[in-house]
């Protein structure tokens, strides 16, 4: 169905494919993996047409391909879900998901046949929000559904899925495999890019493997392990997927939240975090985690609640409020909300402790060099435009940011999103460093191993509450799961 011979793809100072080989068949999924920066958004982006190759060739349904923009993948029957998600804010859900071909009657867009299209979609992927929803007022795993539900409302040739299920739970998930394996049956060619590597192993027919902008291998699944793509993706054996927990004491309570209530959400929520303690927040989408911490920073308002630091009350209703006691959020949209993406890497590690009014740039710098390099930040410097850098290394640039800001209260809302299993394991590393330190550290993630693999405890939202806490001794998936569905089901009734 699609086939790309020798692609190459430049960018000021970097080549991100240098020479890619890649077969996709009819009725195939076809998983394409590789470490961050590793080249796979940049091949998504050519095969759509919205990036023009440098050299080599592609054949799309057996006839030359050369698309000259986006229209012309569309066009052609390949439909995306882009990493970057791609919808617009002021319109509805159901706007959204039609806006290539409102439905129309006598020349006005029929509202009941919109809103009854949209009602199928969204419940083919488990959505539940209304069709006239702003989808500025969704969270970003909605979004991500509604991406999805868009994807797959046209009559395409070649579904592309870039990290589909990076903030979906597993139940989303399920729903979202099961209608890759209808289409699969249909005889539509799918190409898969995950950094879970279960997925792939559950879900792909056949892999392509990318490092540093060259396909390494391209192989059948059969008989294919975890291990064995780590080996290909990063040229190295990881010795185990967490790194060991430091042998660390906690200290006092840093953080006390009592009563706190959010619009929308039932609550209230109460939970404190001590000093050199990582406390998980596990649950389902929309189940009250982020705008939680979105509260706590001030980003939100709450309408009811306190909030102690050192057991002394505070008053946060701005974000610059949050940072000057202390507080610091890495918000799980690191693109709208976290970076500013047409800034270099330096000024991007600054924003969060600017000093006076006038900012020497060659200490910028020279403090963006040393944060990088303690990330491990893969750029061709800190001039380097954000916008430029991979998923993984906008995400540690982030980190950055907060690291320069000296917190002392760490919140991180899905820190791995969308980033490579080496990356990942360098983030966890960092993260468990700075509890080492006696950072207080807040993780949401909708990765239950990942909260299971570095978290001290879990706190476990269920409907705008907290369900319950599960110590690590106790860690459980079936005991989080269950719940996490709780605030969810009727009596009597099991997830």
């Amino acid at each position: 169905m699609m086939r790309v011979s020798g692609l190459v793809k430049r960018f000021p100072g970097v080549v991100a494919l240098d020479g890619v080989d890649l077969d996709v068949r009819a009725g195939e999924i076809h998983a394409l993996v590789g470490e961050n920066g590793a080249g796979k958004s940049t091949l998504v982006k050519a095969l759509a047409g919205i990036h023009m190759p440098d050299a080599g060739t592609m054949t799309f349904d057996g006839r030359p391909y050369t698309p000259s923009g986006a229209a012309d993948g569309l066009a052609a029957g390949i439909s995306v879900v882009h990493q970057e998600l791609a919808l617009l804010p002021y319109l509805t859900v159901a706007e959204n998901l039609f806006l290539r071909g409102l439905p129309r009657r006598a020349g006005v867009v029929d509202r009941g046949r919109l809103r009854a299209g949209a009602a199928r979609l969204l419940d083919e992927v488990g959505l539940d929000v209304a069709p006239d929803t702003p989808v500025e007022r969704l969270g970003i795993a909605q979004m991500q559904l509604v991406e999805i539900a868009k994807a797959i409302s046209t009559e395409c040739k070649l579904l592309i899925m870039d990290e589909p299920t990076a903030t979906l739970t597993s139940r989303e998930a399920g729903r979202l495999f099961g209608i890759l394996r209808s289409l699969r049956e249909r005889g539509v060619a799918i190409i898969y890019i995950s950094h879970h590597l279960q997925e792939v192993l559950e879900l792909a027919d056949r892999v392509t493997v990318l490092r540093n902008g060259r396909s390494v291998e391209s192989r059948d699944m059969a008989g294919v392990t975890a291990p064995d793509l780590v080996r290909a993706m990063v040229g190295r054996d990881l010795a185990q997927e967490y790194p060991p927990l430091p042998d660390r004491r906690e200290g006092g309570e840093v953080l006390k939240v009592t009563g706190l209530r959010v619009n929308g959400f039932a609550g209230p929520v109460s939970f404190s975090v001590r000093a050199g303690e990582v406390v998980g927040f596990a649950g389902l989408v929309g189940a009250g985690r982020t705008e939680t911490m979105r509260a706590i920073f001030g980003a939100d308002p709450a309408v009811a609640g306190t909030i102690a630091l050192r057991g002394k009350s505070v008053r946060i209703r701005h974000p610059k409020d949050a940072v000057k006691h202390g507080i610091s959020l890495l918000t799980e949209d690191r693109k709208s909300q976290g970076l500013v993406l047409d800034l270099p890497i330096s000024a991007n590690v600054t924003l969060a402790k600017l000093r006076g009014v006038l900012l020497s740039f060659t200490r910028e710098r020279a403090l963006a060099e040393r944060l990088g390099a303690r990330l491990h930040l893969r750029s061709a410097g800190v001039s380097q435009q954000v916008r430029t850098l991979s998923g993984g290394n906008q995400q540690k640039v982030v980190l950055a940011k907060w690291l320069n800001a000296g917190s002392d209260v760490l919140i991180v809302d899905e820190p791995t999103r969308g980033i490579d299993v080496g990356a990942k394991y360098e983030i966890h590393e960092l993260l468990l460093g700075l509890a080492e330190e006696g950072k207080a550290l807040l993780v949401v993630s909708s990765d239950l191993p990942e909260l299971m693999g570095i978290c001290d405890r879990i706190l476990v939202f269920s409907r705008g509450k907290i369900a319950g806490e599960v110590a690590r001794a106790d860690f459980d998936a079936e005991r989080i799961l269950t719940l996490a569905y709780s605030g969810y089901l009727k009596n009597g009734d099991t997830p």
